[in-house]
């Protein structure tokens, strides 16, 4: 551990802390009172943004003042998109999250009915459906620099998703070079994400991101700030990757631009009332993730504890290989996809291979079967309120940061889940209750009924 910022919070004797140890970031702590107190200024053109410029240069960086002075949030739209009878909202490009999920769930749709993703055959369908999308998402990049209107377009069009059905084949699975890729896989990384649903049925599905597990390995040791390394999320035009094809030069670096990313961040609607949320961690595997907790929960019917612990499969297109979980969980529970689903896929033709970890999940759900009755009394409004269940993977699950968390007026029944409430929320959220509690609870999920 070189940098001595990290070693400050994570070695601070000089020893590297153990699991049970408690870690120390005081200077995080002040930033982020800083900015509670001050808004944002504080940070762009404030004291923490100036301590912060400082330890950068200091660290041999380039960033100025100016640099945070000039950098504004882009505010756009979130994409709304219809799907066998549920309206999912999420975030545009330069994620490739929501129109990728778009893509998949149209192109299972369009085999007439949800027995197409049941069982053996759908999961075979499922992987098919990525690896198309997978090669047609390399078009994407950041919309205020590049074109990308026509590749948008695709992969929201029901038309579109028929035809790239017609390619797959119940039968068999093909090389990459079928699926028509022209462009090196980008191979982003972990992230960080929650899922927030409070009493009046609003709901935030957020994912952020440094990166790497430590971003640049760089911690500000004036701000406690951890640097990002989120430039490596762009195609780079010297790189030479590992599946021998060049890189995507829509994702090309410029000043200002976004990179392309796997974020997928959703919100789920049945009948303009929320239905649930669902969010992931966990980079290129994030979009296939969220995509069979989807399935599981909404098209499958199974219960919200088993949509997100079933195992599931992965693909990168190159290798040629699907990755399924074979894990066994801090509480011991193994989670690996079973033989005869194995079995089907190789008679297909397809690789398969065993995945330690994966992406992260979670999942909030309303039950609005049993909300009718209690939604409206008294509320002035037509907002349905049912029983929330919330679930996350276990944090020592796979490789990623997981948060669920529900704001309360009144609890009348809690049984929390193994989850993580991370140190920004837990620091600027100050009616979250008895956040404590929340990390010593080891039941199995969140049942929560707010009236």
């Amino acid at each position: 551990m070189n940098d001595p910022g990290l070693r400050k919070v994570y070695a601070p004797n000089g020893m590297l802390l153990k699991s049970g140890d408690t870690c120390y970031n005081e200077e995080l702590g002040n930033s982020l009172h800083a900015v509670v107190e001050q808004g944002a200024e504080a940070f762009y053109n404030g004291t923490v943004g100036e301590r912060l410029i400082r330890d950068v240069r200091e660290a041999g960086g380039i960033l100025t003042m100016d640099d945070l002075r000039n950098y504004k949030v882009r505010v756009t739209n979130g994409f709304s998109i219809n799907i066998m009878g549920y309206d999912i909202l999420g975030m545009p490009p330069p994620s490739s999250g929501t129109v990728g999920i778009s893509l998949v769930l149209n192109i299972l749709a369009s085999y007439g009915g949800l027995d197409a993703v049941k069982g053996p055959l759908g999961l075979h369908r499922l992987v098919e459906a990525l690896k198309h999308m997978l090669a047609i998402r390399m078009d994407l990049g950041d919309p205020n620099f590049e074109n990308i209107s026509k590749t948008v377009s695709d992969m929201l069009s029901r038309s579109f998703a028929k035809s790239v059905k017609e390619r797959i084949f119940d039968n068999t699975t093909f090389p990459p070079e079928y699926y028509m890729h022209w462009w090196s896989q980008l191979m982003d990384h972990g992230t960080s994400h929650f899922c927030t649903v409070d009493s009046a049925r609003n709901a935030v599905s957020m994912t952020s991101t440094v990166n790497s597990q430590f971003g640049s390995d760089v911690l500000s040791t004036s701000t406690g700030i951890v640097l990002n390394n989120e430039m490596d999320d762009f195609s780079v035009p010297t790189d030479l990757s590992h599946d021998k094809l060049p890189p995507s030069p829509i994702n090309f670096i410029k000043p200002n631009k976004r990179p392309l990313s796997s974020m997928s961040p959703i919100i789920v609607l049945k009948d303009k009332q929320l239905a649930g949320v669902i969010g992931g961690s966990g980079g290129l595997d994030i979009i296939p993730a969220v995509i069979q907790v989807f399935i599981n929960h909404f098209l499958l019917g199974i219960d919200p504890l088993a949509a997100v612990e079933n195992a599931r499969v992965y693909h990168r297109l190159i290798p040629n290989v699907v990755l399924y979980e074979n894990w066994t969980v801090v509480d011991r529970e193994h989670i690996e996809l079973s033989e005869k689903l194995k079995d089907f896929l190789r008679e297909r033709g397809h690789q398969v291979q065993a995945k330690a970890g994966g992406a992260i999940c979670q999942l909030v759900v309303q039950n609005l079967t049993a909300a009718a009755g209690l939604g409206r009394k008294g509320r002035g409004d037509d907002v349905l309120r049912g029983v929330l269940t919330a679930i996350s993977d276990p944090s020592e699950r796979r490789a990623a940061c997981s948060n669920v968390i529900v704001f309360l007026e009144k609890m009348i029944e809690c049984r929390v889940a193994a989850f993580l409430v991370n140190n920004f929320m837990a620091s600027c959220v100050k009616h979250v209750i008895k956040l404590a509690d929340f990390y010593k609870s080891r039941s199995k999920y969140v049942r929560m009924h707010l009236t």
